[in-house]
């Protein structure tokens, strides 16, 4: 298991979003910025990361573009919108990929690592084995394991999820938690 000394600034760290930078809303969708309500501490964390790590990058499943819920344009908006409050916090995101696939066969929905192999496509600088995979479900977990990543579970949603677990590197209650472990 990797240590957080180990961390130096050409490690990536791959974030899902609803339920690890936001409230989720319980199986719903958020369908706009104004229902995207961070968990406090977010942008304290997101600035930690930035001096932490060379790559963040959000990685999230949304089946509601899909399902017709809401509009790839909204789910643009809500990306936009983070990065800019990221920003101005001194933080950063460098890029975000999301699966709007309805078919949990998808190469790109979590937990296949379809989202990861995009990331390193686009970025061949990216070593997963220098990455960390944060995430509050184990299918984020899984994700991690599936590109070769180290894994950080959020307890924000599932704080009785079984410890230890194999695909469990790490658990903190919260992102700021674990940023300010690093």
């Amino acid at each position: 298991m990797f240590q957080f000394s180990d961390i130096t600034t050409d490690w990536t760290l791959f974030l899902d979003r609803d339920g690890v930078i936001n409230y989720e809303k319980k199986d719903d969708y958020i369908y706009n910025w104004e229902e995207f309500k961070m968990y406090d501490g977010v942008l304290q964390a997101m600035q930690r990361f930035a001096q932490k790590f060379g790559n963040i990058i959000l990685v999230t499943n949304q089946r509601g573009v899909s399902k017709g819920l809401m509009t790839e344009a909204a789910l643009m908006d809500i990306h936009n919108n983070f990065i800019k409050a990221t920003e101005a916090a001194g933080g950063r995101l460098d890029a975000v990929y999301y699966c709007t696939a309805l078919s949990a066969d998808d190469a790109n929905r979590k937990p296949n690592p379809g989202m990861a192999l995009q990331a390193k496509a686009d970025n061949p600088d990216i070593d997963f084995s220098k990455s960390i995979m944060v995430g509050n479900k184990l299918s984020d977990m899984n994700f991690g394991r599936n590109a070769g990543m180290h894994t950080v579970y959020m307890q924000t949603t599932h704080p009785n999820q079984p410890l230890p677990h194999p695909a469990i590197d790490y658990a903190f209650k919260n992102l700021l938690n674990f940023a300010q472990a690093l």
